[in-house]
């Protein structure tokens, strides 16, 4: 285990701060008085408790700047939806890579990958498994890590599930077929900050957390649970794998490589078992979730009216 030098225990470095959970976890750490150094592409307005480093993930001369005299990593950045194999690369394996060389170098006693519950099914998808072969980059660095891998986040800013609320407010809401877990965005910030002392009970270990629900829910459960949070009701039909990659080969010939569901998704969203394991519970001492999914979906849902994303 490598032990800081000269640290600053209240000092945490953030890649991904910009993003959807990114953000929730930046505000939950300000709330919580600790100072993030957090990596942005591009230029940020100032926060007070914040300090922005020009960079992505491919300049290590903007990540050694980030980790230095830090206390802890969080690494949230990566790629979740690319056009080819080589682009999942670029962003979840190397560029785990190097953020875990500049913490390595640095002496950053602390590591929190935020992967995803797709690495445990590499096989289905690109995104799965560049998500794996960044975990095995952090398991081997030699770091005090902690891996987490998230199923389904939804919150405030998430533009994935809000397509979801769009198809609900016209009444209908097709799924794949198949269970899945989810979690508030913020819950799981709570949860990264959570493993921030380490200990024990929490380094060398990959959790899956969710909203407590035992074998997680059925889409069809949560498309009514987001017609509900609307006060909608809405058709939820049953869309087949094969239905799914056609909907994905119409959407690229529109929309060219900004188009969401890329066939790689298709190829995780129809997998029927999203549960997270049982054998991979955070210990309850450490954290447990606090927001219940049926208010979480109806704050969402207010949140987006405010934002008039509804």
């Amino acid at each position: 285990m490598i032990r800081p030098t000269g640290t600053n225990g209240g000092l945490i470095a953030v890649t991904g701060a910009t993003g959807f959970v990114g953000q929730a976890l930046v505000e939950a750490a300000v709330q919580q008085g600790l100072e993030v150094r957090a990596l942005a592409r591009k230029r940020q307005v100032p926060r007070l408790g914040v300090e922005w480093i020009p960079g992505d993930l491919s300049s290590r001369a903007a990540l050694d700047r980030l980790v230095r005299g830090t206390s802890a990593v969080i690494h949230i950045a990566g790629v979740v939806s690319a056009p080819d194999a080589a682009s999942f690369e670029a962003g979840n394996v190397a560029g785990t890579l190097n953020v875990v060389e500049a913490a390595r170098d640095e002496g950053v006693p602390r590591f929190i990958h935020v992967s995803s519950l797709s690495a445990r099914e590499p096989q289905l998808s690109e995104y799965g498994a560049s998500k794996l072969r960044g975990e095995r980059m952090v398991m081997a660095s030699g770091l005090d890590w902690t891996v987490v891998r998230p199923p389904w986040v939804y919150g405030p800013r998430d533009t994935d599930t809000l397509e979801m609320f769009r198809m609900a407010r016209w009444g209908v809401v097709p799924v794949p077929a198949g269970r899945a877990s989810i979690i508030h965005v913020n819950d799981l910030a709570r949860l990264l900050l959570a493993l921030l002392p380490g200990g024990e009970a929490v380094t060398h270990q990959v959790f899956e957390p969710d909203d407590g629900r035992t074998h997680g829910w059925t889409h069809r459960e949560l498309a009514r649970g987001i017609g509900w949070a609307l006060g909608k009701r809405p058709w939820v039909p049953q869309l087949s794998k094969t239905a799914l990659m056609r909907v994905s080969r119409i959407e690229r010939m529109f929309r060219g490589d900004k188009a969401k569901l890329t066939l790689d998704r298709v190829g995780y969203m129809t997998h029927p078992d999203w549960v997270v394991g049982a054998g991979a519970a955070v210990p309850p001492g450490v954290w447990s979730p606090q927001v219940r999914t049926g208010e979480g979906l109806k704050s969402t849902a207010a949140w987006y009216r405010q934002q008039g994303w509804l």
